[in-house]
């Protein structure tokens, strides 16, 4: 049994890393722009199909695919942005969250017509590949995307703390008039930011292609699992992703431990519920 539960704290600290990385794009989003975006795992989704498709036609190594579908994600979340967010912004929150469904819903259907609902899979050579850890077994695509989403996550801090545009997407996030009244282009920065968190998402989908299958409706699942690790780490909250990512994953790899499989992520809606109940705010959040 205690072999077992460390396996399980193994594979939900390994998984838990790209959690994070999912909900660092949905959380600096709803940061920047205060819009909570349904459409985040819908591109995640896409980003899996782009490298499922960079392996399958280029034959490129999904985790040397990031190289492109980073960039090309950062465009069409611009392209997005501009497009359909930017004429939303001041409508009421309802129909912002109507918006994003809408091009979730899109974008979902829309790859079921291009690509059928049928299941595809990447077989790497190295993809069985196995190294024992204290007894537990660490899968080494596993092992490779949650470092590839440490060193990610770290990059984006350093880029938000250090460089200039980044220190704009702080201003805006913080103090909307103010950033205006030193001449930071808020528009600018709201697209910039949309593009950053649609690359982080998609990156993320291609870390995780390696190991899992690639559906139009795959998305989804990630979806709600960003959604339920911004609430606990707390809206807007760098360190409440990161470290509200890993806890995720480690409930529910302990959950699957112990429960059987159609329970395995029940511990991880109790433990939202508790979060919304007990601290509105999540762990690392401020109050209005």
């Amino acid at each position: 049994m205690t072999t077992l539960l460390w396996q399980a704290c193994v594979s939900g600290l390994l998984i838990g890393g790209v959690y994070a990385l999912v909900a660092l794009g949905l959380t600096l989003i709803f940061g920047v722009m205060r819009i909570i975006n349904f459409a985040h795992g819908t591109l995640m989704m896409l980003g899996m199909y782009g490298t499922f498709f960079l392996y399958s036609l280029a034959g490129l190594d999904p985790y040397l695919s990031v190289l492109l579908v980073g960039p090309a994600f950062f465009l069409l979340g611009v392209a997005l942005e501009r497009g359909v967010i930017d004429p939303s912004l001041g409508a009421p929150e309802s129909n912002q969250l109507l918006l994003t469904l809408g091009v979730a819903l899109f974008l979902e259907n829309a790859a079921l017509a291009l690509f059928s609902p049928d299941y595809r899979s990447i077989r790497l050579s190295y993809g069985s590949r196995a190294l024992l850890l204290g007894g537990a077994v660490v899968n080494v695509p596993r092992l490779i995307a949650f470092g590839c989403s440490i060193a990610l996550a770290l990059g984006l801090w350093l880029f938000l703390r250090y460089t200039d545009v980044g220190k704009a997407i702080r201003a805006a996030a913080e103090e909307r008039e103010g950033a205006l009244l030193v001449g930071i282009d808020i528009r600018r920065v709201y697209a910039v930011a949309f593009g950053i968190g649609s690359a982080v998402v998609a990156v993320a989908g291609s870390l995780v292609t390696p190991f899992l299958y690639v559906t139009p409706d795959v998305g989804e699942v990630f979806n709600i699992f960003a959604f339920v690790i911004v609430v606990l780490g707390g809206m807007g909250s760098f360190v409440g992703a990161l470290l509200g990512g890993v806890l995720v994953g480690l409930v529910e790899s302990l959950g699957a431990a112990v429960l059987p499989g159609s329970l395995k992520q029940l511990p991880i809606f109790v433990l939202f519920v508790l979060i919304l109940l007990f601290r509105p705010t999540g762990l690392f959040g401020h109050r209005a």
